[in-house]
C-alpha cells in the first residue's frame, strides 16, 4: 500500500499511462476513419492482392488512375457491388479523388458482405502527392 502513497511512484505511473495513451492514439484514431495512406495502400495491394475500385467519373478515371484499379462509378456501385471481388473475404480498396466519396461507398460495400473494406485517405490526390504511379491510357505516368 505504501507504493501508491509515495509521490514519485504516482508521478511515474502517470507518465507511463500518458505515454502509453500517446503511443496508441494513431491506431485508435485510424480505426474510426478507416483510411489508408498511399504507402499502406501499396502494401495492401502488393501483399494481400486487394481489389482496387476507382469510384470517380469516367473522365477523371481516364486522366489517370491507380495501376490495378477497376472502374465503377459511385452512382452504379449499388447495382454492381457483387462484381467488385471474386471472394468477399479479400480486401477491397476504394478510391476517389479526395477520399470523401469513398467513405460513403464503404458503407455500401460493407453492407454487401465484404469483410475488409478500406479507403485511400486523400484519394488519388494524396496518391499523386506521395509520388505514386498513375496509369493514363495504358501507360504508367
Amino acid at each position: 500500500m505504501k507504493f501508491f502513497t509515495d509521490y514519485i511512484n504516482l508521478v511515474l505511473i502517470a507518465v507511463v499511462l500518458i505515454s502509453g495513451g500517446l503511443l496508441l492514439w494513431p491506431t485508435i484514431s485510424r480505426r474510426g476513419r478507416g483510411g489508408l495512406s498511399a504507402a499502406e495502400a501499396t502494401q495492401l495491394i502488393n501483399r494481400r492482392n486487394a481489389a482496387v475500385i476507382d469510384l470517380r467519373p469516367s473522365a477523371d478515371y481516364a486522366k489517370g488512375h491507380l495501376p490495378s484499379a477497376r472502374h465503377f462509378e459511385l452512382a452504379e456501385l449499388q447495382t454492381k457491388v457483387a462484381q467488385l471481388a471474386k471472394n468477399k473475404s479479400n480486401p477491397v480498396l476504394l478510391v476517389c479523388q479526395t477520399g470523401q466519396q469513398s467513405n460513403k461507398a464503404a458503407r455500401i460495400v460493407q453492407e454487401a458482405g465484404y469483410a475488409e473494406v478500406h479507403v485511400l485517405e486523400g484519394g488519388v490526390d494524396a496518391w499523386q502527392k506521395a509520388g505514386m504511379p498513375v496509369v493514363k491510357q495504358g501507360a504508367v505516368k
